[in-house]
């Protein structure tokens, strides 16, 4: 079957930045609804018309994938406000931040504790791919035609990166 808008993909990738190092690789197939949320609108789009089995080699510059890194997302927050144990690259989805923070924090966003300080916490709500081209090489291994509950959903239950709170060192990939 040929990849078609509104139907499910099968994929593995590497994954690379930039500069050749690898950021993430997929090795179990995993699926993603085209024509959801599920992938960026450039791999959507290359990936169109290939079958099973295509490999595909693609360069994104950062307004193609996770935009540019804005400075505006950057917040200085009390450490009082914070637990103890608080470390760089803890993650704090916006509504669940502790009580006291600014309100100019938008509470839909994830933000990674980038720099603690003895007075201050500073808060990134950037992904944590912002600004970083990405070099990514993807193999399709099937293709299916999309359930009804997929196309209601609008994915097949994986996004392309999906950002996870995750303990310093974790994955923040799928």
């Amino acid at each position: 079957m040929e990849i078609t808008p509104q139907c499910v993909v099968s994929l593995t990738w590497t994954l690379k930045d930039g500069l050749g190092e690898v950021l993430d690789v997929l090795e179990e197939p995993v699926e993603f609804l085209l024509g959801g949320s599920d992938l960026l609108p450039k791999i959507e789009e290359a990936l169109q018309g290939h079958e099973p089995g295509a490999t595909l080699d693609l360069n994104l510059e950062p307004q193609d994938a996770f935009g540019d890194f804005d400075d505006q997302k950057l917040f200085l927050e009390p450490r009082s406000l914070f637990p103890e144990g608080l470390e760089e690259g803890m993650v704090f989805e916006g509504h669940a931040l502790p009580q006291g923070v600014s309100a100019k924090l938008p509470p839909e966003t994830l933000y990674t504790v980038s720099d603690i300080y003895p007075e201050h916490v500073v808060l990134d709500g950037n992904h944590p791919l912002a600004g970083v081209g990405l070099r990514l090489h993807l193999k399709v291994e099937a293709v299916r035609e999309a359930a009804e509950d997929e196309l209601r959903a609008g994915t097949a239950g994986t996004g392309f990166f999906r950002v996870q709170p995750a303990a310093p060192g974790g994955s923040l990939l799928h």
